[in-house]
């Protein structure tokens, strides 16, 4: 067998998860401190991206004693016919809420992953854009930290009422009350 018939080259693009976080603390907290910011790595498609406190059990992790030991996870998935890999997301805290856009997650509810997204557990604010590619075996993933909170800087929809609708619901809501038990402050 050929050498290039079994290796991804250079050229391929293959989709790209990037992660984009926010935490009101980040500054002078090191919660990003095992995550490989500013490059893209290689993540395979046939296995879950978990993010959480825990090494073992989660790709990338937060170094923060407030996120669960297994936070959320990431699948990749495939349309028939489509060369267009695509994500769902799964809610793995069984204490803390995680919302996506509008839409808040239970524990072990999964759902799609639009293109772009803001996902909200605890003061994390974490912006997903997925970037299109060639469904392969592997995607990229590729982290970044926010200097101001995603929902207040980036427009999720073109729907300004929805946008209206969640900004004046995350204005209002009390960052501990989704998650006071997992959460102290």
């Amino acid at each position: 067998m050929n050498v290039s018939q079994t290796m991804e080259t250079e050229e391929d693009l293959l989709t790209c998860l990037q992660i984009k976080l926010y935490h009101p603390q980040q500054s002078c907290k090191g919660f990003y401190g095992r995550l490989p910011l500013g490059t893209r790595r290689r993540h395979t498609a046939d296995d879950p991206l978990r993010l959480g406190r825990d090494t073992e059990a989660c790709a990338y992790v937060l170094l923060d004693p407030r996120v669960s030991r297994k936070q959320l996870a990431f699948y990749a998935y495939h349309i028939p016919q489509s060369s267009e890999m695509l994500f769902t997301i799964q809610n793995l805290s069984q204490r803390g809420k995680l919302s996506v856009n509008t839409s808040a997650l239970g524990y072990l509810e999964r759902m799609d992953l639009p293109d772009k997204a803001l996902i909200r557990f605890g003061e994390y604010e974490i912006l997903i854009i997925r970037e299109s590619g060639e469904a392969k075996a592997n995607f990229e993933v590729e982290f970044e930290v926010l200097a101001a909170p995603p929902s207040r800087e980036t427009p999720m929809s073109t729907d300004s009422n929805m946008m209206n609708n969640f900004s004046a619901e995350l204005s209002v809501r009390n960052p501990l009350e989704s998650d006071e038990m997992h959460y102290p402050y």
